[in-house]
């Protein structure tokens, strides 16, 4: 028997369209992960210049297309089966969404491996195309980790109020605001992520959003440390062979 869930489903229509930015938001960055993996100077990407995008995009395409499906059978969600299809996409997407992850991460961490090595070894001149290279690395390793802490912070990415039920793993300013207080109820979107992401890899440390578990503590240290990696090893590099 088809249930009917529209006496427990909320209007969400105010829940939907922050939801809605920020995936546009998301694949606007996923888009400048791919420019940034391109326009690496010298030489460092992922076997050919062209595999790990190419890579990114079979895997971007699909979870595009699903994210549509998946928001679309929620909205016009009439029953508990429509509902539950809509969950099995979302489901699907966030798998899609962890795989190119691993994908961008592991290319991103060999081009900085890379990148050291040809220090270490004595090898680059240009110190120029080394610092492009360096502030390339780093940029994208600030948006890497925003998508993670966006994908696995309260269950991921959800399509309805029903559906978002995972504790959240961060303290951001607006949760620590008195009930009724203008942006009290204010839920985190990814433009708080990618802030949160940029701090840790210029401060090295938490500000203003304190994180709760043992998974997003250490993403933050990794962050950090790849951050002082490619900051206080190559660029202070790069520098010394421009002066």
């Amino acid at each position: 028997m088809r249930g009917s869930i529209s006496d427990t489903m909320p209007d969400d229509r105010e829940f939907r369209r922050p939801q809605m930015r920020d995936r546009w938001l998301v694949r606007a960055a996923l888009v400048v992960v791919v420019a940034l993996q391109l326009s690496l100077h010298s030489g460092f990407a992922y076997g050919s210049r062209w595999l790990a995008p190419i890579l990114e995009i079979i895997l971007l395409a699909p979870l595009v297309v699903l994210s549509f499906r998946a928001d679309m059978i929620a909205r016009h969600a009439q029953t508990s089966q429509d509902w539950d299809a809509a969950t099995r996409y979302r489901r699907l997407n966030i798998v899609l969404g962890v795989a190119l992850l691993i994908v961008v991460t592991l290319a991103n961490g060999r081009s900085l491996l890379l990148l050291l090595r040809a220090l270490l070894g004595g090898k680059p001149h240009d110190g120029r195309a080394l610092l492009l290279d360096a502030l390339n690395v780093w940029a994208t390793n600030v948006i890497v980790f925003s998508l993670w802490y966006w994908q696995l912070d309260r269950g991921g990415p959800s399509i309805g109020p029903a559906d978002h039920v995972g504790r959240s793993e961060f303290i951001f300013p607006q949760m620590t605001l008195p009930p009724g207080t203008v942006g009290a109820e204010a839920k985190p979107g990814y433009v708080d992520y990618l802030f949160l992401s940029f701090n840790t890899s210029t401060a090295f440390s938490p500000t203003d959003t304190m994180p709760l578990t043992s998974r997003m503590k250490l993403l933050m240290m990794f962050e950090a440390y790849v951050s002082l990696l490619t900051l206080a090893l190559v660029a202070a590099r790069a520098v010394n062979i421009l002066a």
